[in-house]
């Protein structure tokens, strides 16, 4: 790969979203290949190590494609910066559809970082646009395949609808469990749509739900977007899928940091240039916020019209969102957030 006169090379290593593994595979990048920048990785478990492995060795790591409000929140280093969303721009953008149909709400998550920081965030975004809550966030151990006990307490709850948070092959069982006891069909489910290639075997009992989504192909209108969907058809004869956009703006990202540094590679060098930066992806613009780096991008509310369609084309667009989470840095870092609401929507 090249920009302008400046050659890129590219590593690609799988880290298996397992943290020993990580560590592994990031130190050969680093001390046998020389990288000069990070990306990566899916689960927010191993993005938590190789953030440690980026300061230690002060190379900007762009978080991507998981989702972990702690990544520029309590784990918050200099050199960490994302180009994936955090639970609360799901949140927000979730609760923007659900809201409008659900005021009693019950959610349920994996007990783990990623589960309980989207479990705050939905109850906060949800609540801040008129929802209430009707029992404490149910949490479950992330290796559950019998969620009968949780859907119990569930279709006992009262509640109009519920929110899943659930990453992982754990979310069939989850369905059927919900199936069982009778939750289907009668309490909404509340929660964003998910990859291409599960949505058949997830939602197929939800076809008319209005929810959010981090992306679908069709949803943006620009060149770039075009590019991406034509390139995949291309080279690969298959269409975008929930994440794939990450990896793109991760790829724009690290070009447009180098144009701005005249391709200089030094560690803080390229800190200062990302910190503040805008460019335009397949969601359109991005902008990196100088305070915490959490992105700032589009998402979207979807209604799910069918689950057939060959090339995956199952979404009518509702609504273009732009969700602008507070800052959540450690409390010793407080002073970076300057204006933005901290720790919660409303600050307080």
């Amino acid at each position: 790969f090249k920009i302008e006169n400046c050659e890129i090379q590219v590593f690609v290593r799988d880290d298996a979203s397992t943290p020993d593994t990580t560590t592994t595979v990031a130190n050969e990048l680093i001390d046998v290949q020389k990288v000069n920048i990070l990306v990566g990785t899916a689960s927010s478990g191993a993005a938590a190590t190789l953030q440690g492995i980026a300061l230690a060795n002060k190379i900007p790591l762009i978080v991507a494609p998981a989702a972990a409000n702690d990544i520029t929140g309590v784990n918050f280093n200099e050199y960490t910066f994302r180009v994936s969303r955090n639970n609360y721009q799901d949140a927000i953008n979730e609760c923007s559809a659900l809201t409008k149909s659900y005021k009693k709400l019950i959610q349920i998550a994996a007990d783990y970082a990623f589960g309980k920081g989207s479990a705050a965030a939905f109850r906060d975004a949800c609540t801040l646009q008129g929802a209430t809550f009707v029992a404490d966030d149910i949490f479950a151990p992330l290796t559950t395949t019998d969620f009968t006990p949780y859907m119990e307490q569930i279709a006992k709850s009262g509640a109009e609808a519920y929110i899943v948070t659930w990453a992982g092959a754990g979310f069939v069982a989850l369905m059927k469990a919900a199936s069982d006891q009778g939750v289907t069909g009668k309490i909404a489910l509340g929660t964003t749509f998910v990859n291409n290639a599960v949505m058949p075997a997830l939602y197929s009992n939800y076809i008319g739900t209005t929810a959010g989504i981090i992306y679908a192909y069709k949803a943006p209108k620009n060149e770039i977007n075009d590019f991406l969907v034509a390139q995949e058809q291309a080279r690969y004869k298959t269409v975008p899928d929930l994440f794939d956009a990450d990896g793109m703006n991760a790829a724009l990202m690290i070009a447009a940091t180098l144009k701005k540094t005249n391709g200089d590679v030094t560690g803080d060098v390229l800190v200062k240039a990302m910190e503040g930066l805008s460019f335009d992806g397949p969601k359109g613009k991005v902008d990196i916020r100088p305070e915490d780096h959490v992105a700032i991008q589009d998402m979207y509310i979807l209604t799910l019209n069918n689950l057939t369609d060959p090339n995956a084309d199952y979404y009518t667009l509702v609504e273009t969102t732009r969700p602008e989470p507070p800052c959540l840095l450690p409390e010793a870092l407080k002073a970076r957030c300057g204006a933005l609401p901290y720790g919660t929507l409303t600050g307080k």
